[in-house]
């Protein structure tokens, strides 16, 4: 069984795209094919606030029965989790959240965590995720979106990470809308970034109009720097 989270540097950084293409790799690449009837992939979305995020997952993987999506927390209000929680006079335990983690991992190949907003969006009123990928000792993906600022809020979590010691495994770059496709070298470096950061640049995710074209997002993961994410023995040579 392999667990990776993937943390963003921000809200809308495009990890829900990231998550979706590392699990068309997997379907499209792994070797490791079960034969029991337990989901070979599960996506766990940590807490779920307003709508998007589950729906779409829902859209894409409903027919596939080697794909489990879980939700253990769901929210109305989209903002920030424990102030969502507040004013729907609900309480986030993350007792729960871990159990039910726990449990999906037993059953499952492997298991991409989607974390919410930055490393340093609260999860509750005294945890952040940050915090959640180093208590709970998850190897961790950070995805940067193809925009101005963007060095800064890479620098920044990636800091964060650190005094966490957060097991970072590296960066990937997302570009979020088609317009950035061309700027890469003046908003995102990826040389710059690793300089600064001393931290792999794993890949770019081009943006992609089509998320159900699994056989092109795997294409674009099977590119990127994937044996720093997935063991060797889950990839098909």
């Amino acid at each position: 069984m392999t667990t990776l989270l993937i943390a963003g540097t921000d809200t809308d950084v495009g990890k829900t795209f990231v998550t979706i293409a590392l699990a068309a790799y997997w379907q499209n690449y792994s070797s490791n094919k079960s034969i029991n009837a337990h989901p070979l992939l599960s996506i766990f979305k940590l807490i779920q606030t307003g709508t998007g995020d589950l729906e779409l997952y829902n859209r894409l993987f409903t027919e596939i029965s080697s794909v489990d999506v879980v939700v253990p927390l769901r929210l109305e209000t989209p903002v920030a989790p424990p102030i969502a929680a507040q004013k729907e006079g609900k309480t986030i335990e993350l007792g729960k959240i871990w159990q039910e983690f726990s449990t999906v991992t037993q059953k499952s190949d492997l298991v991409l965590l989607e974390t919410l907003g930055g490393l340093g969006s609260p999860v509750t009123n005294e945890l952040i995720v940050g915090d959640i990928a180093a208590d709970w000792r998850l190897p961790t993906v950070l995805v940067v979106p193809v925009k101005l600022g963007s060095i800064s809020n890479a620098v920044a979590n990636i800091a964060l990470a650190r005094s966490l010691k957060i097991d970072l495994k590296g960066i990937i770059l997302n570009y979020t809308h088609s317009e950035a496709m061309a700027s890469i070298e003046d908003l995102t470096p990826p040389d710059l970034i690793q300089s600064l950061t001393q931290v792999p640049i794993l890949g770019t995710l081009p943006y992609i109009e089509d998320l159900k074209d699994w056989g092109k997002l795997g294409k674009i993961v099977a590119n990127w720097d994937i044996e720093l994410i997935y063991p060797k023995d889950k990839i098909a040579i």
